[in-house]
């Protein structure tokens, strides 16, 4: 299929691990994305209305209308739930798992309760953390990290982390193990309400061929 040179609807596409499942999806429905997956520098590609961003910028972009659509993992929805964003269908892919994970061999959670009556925990995902100590009746102190949080609990900065995982590789190589299941996270396709209605016919035609693909 020849794309339209003049696309209809503008696309936030996430960089990182949902990019190429993204890019093939795109694919199936007739844009190219030879330019894209040819330019890791280039970040817009108005010739087949892509602009590509962070999966957690997503949202941001779609909401005040710099795109019309977007994808990204529902880890980023879950931790930005104030964000005017309309979520219309799980793509399926990029399955991850929201995790409590500790230094395996103990119960770390359980003696740091027990002797402190809180737990400390590292995260990317705060409001996520939160939330769900909250709901399971435990006092938690969150302590929010931006590189790699596998290493809290090695230095004893924390007791566990909160963490996104697909293989649980990453955790076993560094002593962790899961001990608790938060929500299961896969990417989402989301569009801004006014989009949503100024151009239903078009988001609406898009939806119905991703479920055609099966995606």
């Amino acid at each position: 299929m020849t794309p339209d040179p003049r696309p209809d609807l503008t696309i936030a596409v996430p960089r990182g691990a949902l990019l190429g499942d993204t890019l093939d999806l795109l694919d199936r429905l007739g844009v190219d994305t030879a330019e894209v997956r040819g330019n890791d520098r280039k970040l817009l590609f108005e010739d087949v209305g892509i602009v590509t961003m962070r999966p957690s910028d997503v949202p941001t972009y779609v909401e005040h209308g710099a795109a019309d659509i977007g994808i990204t993992g529902k880890d980023v929805l879950l931790e930005a739930p104030d964000r005017d964003v309309y979520e219309l269908l799980d793509l399926g892919f990029g399955r991850c798992e929201m995790v409590v994970a500790v230094r395996a061999g103990g119960d770390v959670l359980g003696e740091s309760l027990r002797r402190l009556g809180r737990v400390r925990v590292a995260t990317k995902y705060p409001l996520i953390a939160t939330r769900h100590f909250s709901e399971t009746g435990r006092q938690a102190e969150i302590v929010t990290v931006k590189g790699s949080v596998e290493l809290a609990p090695l230095t004893g900065l924390v007791d566990g982390i909160v963490d996104l995982t697909a293989t649980g590789r990453t955790l076993a190589e560094n002593g962790l193990e899961a001990v608790e299941q938060i929500v299961t996270c896969t990417a989402r396709l989301v569009a801004n309400p006014v989009a949503h209605k100024l151009k239903a016919a078009e988001i609406d035609s898009l939806v119905e061929r991703i479920r055609e693909e099966g995606a």
